[in-house]
C-alpha cells in the first residue's frame, strides 16, 4: 500500500493523543511556543549542520517519497524483460533497438542500449553494477539524514525542558504558577521523544526498505539484461527471474517464456506499470 507509513504515523498520533485525552490532559498545553521552537528550529539547525544544505533541502521531498511511494513491480519488470528476451531470441539483439526507447526505466533502458551496442557482457555488468552502488550511497544519504535528525531531536528536547525547569525555578514562592511552569517544561522533551519516534525514525528506517526494495529490482534487471545478451531461453530467463519475485506475484509471469508473444508480453508489463 502506497500510503502505509503515513497511515501509520497518523494511526501513532491519533493512538497517544487520544490515550492523553482519556487520562484528562488537556492538548492545549502542547501548543507551547518556547518549546515548538526550540524543538523544530533546534533540530532542523543541527541536522543542517550534520547533513549540508543540499540533502536538508531534499528532506521534505523524501518525506513525501517515504509516506506515498509503493514498492517496485518485480513482476512487471520481468513480464517485460522476458518479452524482450523472447524478441531478441527469434529476430536477434539488434531487433530491440527499436523497443529500447520505449522502456520508461533509465536504469532498464541504458542496460539494453549496451547490449545493442555490443558490449561486452564483463562491461555491462561492470557498469550496472556501478550504478546500483551509486544509487544506494545516494540513499544511505537521505534515510541517514532522518536517522540523525531522530537521534538529535530528544536531546534538543531535554534542553528545552532544562530550560523550562530553570523558569520554573523562579516561582518557588508562587505555588499556583510553579505547577503549570513544570508542566511546560516537559512538553519539549514530550515533543523532542515523540517526533524522533514517530516521525523521523520510521521515516528513515522506510526510505531504507525502499532503497533496499529499489535495489533488487535492479539487480533483477541487470540478470534479466546480461541473460538476453546471452542469448538464453526465455523460459529459462522467466525462471531465472521468478526468483526475484514474491510467489504471491509469480502467476503471470510463469506463463509467459514460452517462446510466444513478445510484443504482447512487453505491452502488458507496460500496462502494468501505469496501472
Amino acid at each position: 500500500m502506497k500510503a502505509a507509513s503515513g497511515i501509520g504515523i497518523g494511526v501513532a498520533i491519533l493512538a497517544i493523543l487520544g490515550g492523553a485525552m482519556i487520562e484528562g490532559t488537556q492538548l492545549g498545553i502542547l501548543m507551547n511556543i518556547p518549546a515548538l521552537s526550540i524543538v523544530f528550529g533546534g533540530t532542523a539547525g543541527v541536522t543542517l549542520a550534520a547533513v549540508g544544505m543540499e540533502t536538508f533541502l531534499k528532506m521534505p521531498k523524501l518525506l513525501i517519497r517515504a509516506t506515498s511511494s509503493a514498492g517496485p513491480d518485480l513482476a512487471g519488470r520481468a513480464q517485460e524483460l522476458v518479452g524482450f528476451a523472447e524478441q531478441a531470441r527469434r529476430d536477434g539483439l539488434l531487433s530491440l533497438e527499436s523497443s529500447v526507447g520505449g522502456v520508461e526505466d533509465p536504469y532498464c533502458r541504458r542496460g539494453l542500449q549496451l547490449v545493442v551496442d555490443g558490449t561486452e557482457a564483463g562491461a555491462v555488468r561492470d557498469v550496472m553494477e556501478g550504478e546500483i552502488d551509486a544509487m544506494a550511497a545516494r540513499h544511505a544519504v537521505g534515510s541517514g539524514a532522518f536517522e540523525k535528525a531522530g537521534g538529535f531531536a530528544p536531546t534538543i528536547g531535554i534542553l528545552g525542558a532544562v530550560l523550562g525547569l530553570m523558569h520554573a525555578l523562579g516561582y518557588l514562592d508562587q505555588p499556583a504558577k510553579l505547577g503549570p511552569a513544570i508542566a511546560g517544561a516537559f512538553v519539549a522533551t514530550l515533543l523532542g521523544v515523540g517526533v524522533a519516534n514517530i516521525v523521523m525514525l520510521p521515516i528513515g528506517n522506510r526510505l531504507q526498505s525502499l532503497s533496499l526494495e529499489e535495489q533488487g529490482l535492479r539487480e533483477m534487471t541487470m540478470e534479466g539484461v546480461l541473460a538476453i545478451q546471452a542469448g538464453e531461453n526465455p523460459r529459462i530467463v522467466s525462471e531465472r527471474l521468478q526468483t526475484f519475485v514474491p510467489p504471491s506475484q509469480r502467476g503471470a509471469l510463469a506463463e509467459d517464456g514460452d517462446g510466444g508473444g513478445s510484443t504482447a508480453s512487453i505491452d502488458e508489463a507496460r500496462k502494468r506499470k501505469a496501472a
